[in-house]
């Protein structure tokens, strides 16, 4: 089967890349840097020509509001009308666990609004939608980073790691269309502050965290609702300590 990973190059698209090419798939490792560009249009048409199956883990290069919507809702058009045009069976897409209830965050409206395109399509569809990745842990703390302290939300989090996002969507991909959205998450939840502090105890980090509940988290104040799943989500196996001490051990 012809399986075509948009965004096939980057930290869960290598992944599935991998995986689908291990099961014995023809699979297309799609990208600008490989001459396909779905902004753009180039190199669509001949990646998906003669697809069964599309995954979509493109990502904005921008998360500025009004880029990171034009980046999704453009991307989403085109991606959707050539598997249209060449008969694609089954559009898979990753999006975010909670983006509804968090629509003070430009980058969550995009996804929503990503989301709805591929409800409307003809294309039958299935959406994985997944909590953060253990590897975001140092972009929060380098956003909560000021002035030697750290200041991060206490809102709850169930945080799961990269190789069980792909195996997720591998799944996905070589199952029929669902036609609704599938939650994944990891086997445990923590705090915000609390994710931060293991991740820095981890790397040497002393500076102090500030729980505070009122700071936003990617533009949205949570609260332990907001980014957690509900009872049905499928669960990865790697905990976070786990992944901490792969990490460690992987040459960097």
């Amino acid at each position: 089967m012809k399986i075509v990973v948009i965004g096939g190059t980057g930290l869960i698209g290598a992944k599935v890349v991998d995986l689908l090419r291990q099961r014995s798939h023809d699979v297309v490792a799609a990208s600008p840097a490989k001459g396909v560009n779905t902004i753009t249009g180039e190199g669509l048409g001949k990646a998906v020509a003669g697809a069964q199956v599309v995954v979509d883990l493109s990502n904005s290069p921008s998360f500025e509001d009004a880029a990171v919507m034009g980046f999704f809702k453009t991307s989403g058009r085109n991606l959707l009308a050539t598997e249209h045009a060449a008969g694609v069976g089954h559009h898979v897409a990753l999006s975010i666990v909670g983006i509804e209830r968090n629509q003070g965050s430009g980058y969550y409206r995009a996804k929503l609004a990503q989301e709805a395109l591929i409800k409307a399509s003809p294309v039958p569809w299935t959406i994985v939608r997944s909590t953060q990745f253990y590897p975001f842990a140092a972009g929060i703390v380098q956003d909560g980073a000021k002035n030697g302290e750290v200041r991060l939300s206490t809102g709850m989090l169930q945080p799961i790691a990269p190789d069980d996002v792909a195996a997720f969507v591998a799944d996905a991909a070589l199952a029929p269309p669902a036609n609704a959205t599938v939650e994944i998450a990891g086997p445990e939840r923590i705090r915000v502050n609390d994710f931060a502090r293991v991740y820095m105890d981890a790397h040497g980090d002393a500076r102090p965290i500030v729980a505070d509940a009122h700071t936003p988290f990617w533009g949205a104040e949570l609260d332990d609702r907001s980014l957690t799943p509900g009872e049905q989500a499928r669960l990865g196996k790697i905990t976070y300590a786990q992944w901490l001490r792969d990490d460690a051990a992987a040459p960097h």
